[in-house]
């Protein structure tokens, strides 16, 4: 039994056909990288900046528009993956380890504006939600930050995070 990575679109329309295999790619290159073997499910909700905009809104109380959300349904050490800690889906006994919520709409805006294009910001947009169900953070400017940094680019491969 492999990773499953469930993922849907909250809109039609929204373009970047592309975005599906880029997004799964990344999610499994990150479990493997964190050294996740036994099989996970993870949700992904690809949609707009509206989109993303309501649900950070209703489950940060931040109201405006975000690139990427996290859900984790685990608490794990960053690092130090362990199975045990994780709940399990009771149909196919995949590890639920939570769901990512990403705007196309402001992945685009971001490729362009940083200058590496949507395929290369979707693909880290993924590997950032993903680290964060994994148990990383950057809630401050110091080690947790540097941390989860370091592991995007050695994930990413390119030297960029």
């Amino acid at each position: 039994m492999k990773h499953e990575i469930s993922l849907s679109r909250e809109k039609r329309g929204l373009g970047h056909p592309e975005a599906a295999a880029l997004v799964k790619r990344a999610v499994r290159d990150t479990l493997d990288a964190e050294g996740v073997s036994q099989p996970c499910l993870v949700g992904v909700v690809l949609t707009d900046d509206e989109g993303i905009r309501r649900v950070n809104s209703e489950f940060r109380g931040i109201d405006r528009a975000t690139d990427v959300l996290s859900f984790p349904f685990n608490e794990l050490q960053p690092g130090a993956f362990d199975p045990a800690e994780c709940e399990r889906d009771p149909e196919s006994g995949r590890l639920l380890l939570g769901d990512m919520m990403i705007s196309l709409e402001r992945c685009a805006a971001q490729g362009e504006e940083f200058g590496h294009g949507f395929e290369r910001e979707i693909r880290y947009l993924a590997v950032h939600s993903a680290l964060h169900l994994l148990g990383y953070d950057h809630v401050d400017e110091g080690k947790m930050k540097k941390r989860m940094r370091a592991r995007e680019k050695e994930i990413m491969g390119d030297g960029e995070a």
